[in-house]
């Protein structure tokens, strides 16, 4: 009987029956598969250590016939156990598994097992929540094909370093206005959060949480309107 070998991350898990799980869950070559883990709930289970909550395993199952197959193995590779350190962390943890469960398909490409694992590390880390929630939602929006225009305003004119502008949702642009909210530097951080691999990197701007929090929402407001919920 043919078995698949790969890494995964779950992303939800439902009871079934007396002893018996469901879980999805988010490999890099298999896009979401859904398992049927049988047993798991009893105290002996050797499937349970592998299939925790924010963790990288290395996963064995057996392909089923509909949409579930049957999870045969596990093996933790890496715990992000950090999250779990206070509650707002934790229910951020939460939320990235849901948001990468609801924005993909059942075919989703190997950029998003990477885009959740550095969420999840950079969650781990201790780095601010608010800068990973916005760098996530930006990567998840650039992957989407829904990344707003950070080149050129409602004009089609460079932006420029010297103006200020409002953003313009209908068409995902800026648009000069004076004293607008959106200064060239929110502006540069933006682009760090949309173009920038992991998180980390944004550290090294200096005051970069003072220009967080218009940019937050913003991104927010773009997650909301463009991807499913």
């Amino acid at each position: 009987m043919r078995q698949i070998v790969t890494k995964g991350i779950v992303l939800a898990r439902t009871d079934y029956g007396e002893a018996d799980r469901i879980l999805t869950v988010l490999t890099p070559d298999q896009g979401k598969v859904r398992l049927m883990a049988k047993g798991v709930r009893k105290v002996k289970s050797k499937l349970a250590g592998g299939i925790e909550l924010f963790s990288v395993s290395l996963i064995t199952y057996i392909p089923g016939r509909k949409d579930i197959s049957t999870l045969v193995s596990t093996r933790l590779e890496k715990h992000y156990g950090g999250i779990i350190s206070d509650i707002d962390r934790t229910m951020l943890g939460y939320e990235l598994l849901k948001r990468i469960n609801t924005s993909t398909e059942d075919e989703p490409g190997g950029e998003y097992f990477l885009l959740l694992q550095r969420g999840l590390a950079a969650l781990d880390a201790g780095l601010a929540l608010g800068l990973v929630e916005a760098w996530f939602d930006a990567q998840l929006l650039t992957l989407a094909g829904q990344q707003p225009n950070l080149q050129s305003d409602q004009r089609q004119q460079p932006l420029s370093g010297d103006a200020t502008y409002v953003f313009d949702y209908a068409t995902m642009c800026f648009l000069a206005q004076p004293d607008g909210p959106y200064t060239p530097e929110h502006i540069k951080v933006l682009r760090l959060l949309f173009g920038q691999p992991t998180p980390e990197k944004l550290l090294q701007v200096q005051g970069i949480e003072g220009y967080m929090p218009p940019l937050q929402t913003l991104i927010s407001t773009l997650r909301q309107q463009a991807l499913p919920r």
